[in-house]
């Protein structure tokens, strides 16, 4: 069963994209890279939609969303996203699944609202101390081209506040966290890959329950190059969400 809505969430309306019902289980809420939207989930939500409801959406000015007047900031978008989940009536707990800049936002989202969060997994997400740590140790032919991207959403100011945001939080959270970490990354070195595996794992440790697991074969976009890794540790979530609920009522 698939529906499709545009939600008004203050004086502007997200599309939004509900697919399979929830059988007792949290919705998995997907949320998209930087620039992009709900379509980049599409090799995955056909199968992940026969285990339990799935949410995919368009971030305020991309896809079929209208454009929102506040920042660019995950917080921002965190607030928008959560607008619309209410606006839907789908209630909590959620699995929140982000791939790279989303991974950022569902972190925010987990922070601000860690009672709504039964898991999240970070698809290839963007590491705090990215600018910092790892865009030094690229050419400056890709330091140049990853300065140009930042005009299809927020600017580059309010991407690296994004960052920011999350640095913020000091409190370990205690949901499961799975981080898929993209073993091929395109245009990397050994060594950057190297260092690219290294920030991923440390990015576990935003849990008590963190996890890292490697996609070996896969560039950036993990959901399309493995999709079944993604299907398969959303599935673990939802698996582990019903044994932990089934122990608490016995």
């Amino acid at each position: 069963m698939t529906k499709e809505a545009l939600v008004p969430v203050n004086d502007f309306k997200l599309y939004a994209k509900r697919i399979g019902k929830k059988n007792g289980k949290p919705t998995v809420v997907m949320d998209a890279g930087y620039g992009d939207y709900s379509k980049a989930w599409n090799p995955v939500i056909g199968e992940l939609s026969v285990i339990s409801e799935v949410l995919v959406y368009d971030r305020a000015g991309l896809g079929k969303s209208g454009k929102s007047p506040n920042r660019r900031t995950s917080r921002e978008m965190v607030r928008e996203l959560k607008e619309l989940l209410c606006g839907l009536n789908i209630k909590p707990p959620y699995i929140l699944v982000g791939h790279s800049f989303g991974g950022v936002n569902v972190s925010v989202y987990a922070h601000e609202y860690p009672e709504e969060v039964a898991g999240l997994v970070l698809v290839d997400s963007t590491p705090v101390d990215y600018r910092e740590r790892f865009l030094p140790t690229m050419p400056s032919d890709f330091q140049k081209a990853y300065h140009r991207q930042f005009v299809r959403e927020g600017n580059y100011d309010e991407f690296m506040e994004s960052l920011g945001q999350l640095k913020e939080y000091r409190e370990t959270l205690s949901m499961p966290v799975i981080v898929l970490s993209a073993g091929k990354k395109d245009h990397y070195s050994e060594v950057s890959q190297n260092l690219w595996n290294d920030m991923q794992r440390e990015l576990a440790l935003i849990s008590s329950r963190g996890e890292y697991v490697p996609a070996k074969n896969s560039a950036h976009y993990i959901q399309r190059d493995e999709p079944n890794v993604v299907i398969r540790v959303v599935a673990r979530l939802l698996e582990l969400y019903q044994v932990e609920t089934t122990k608490e009522h016995h």
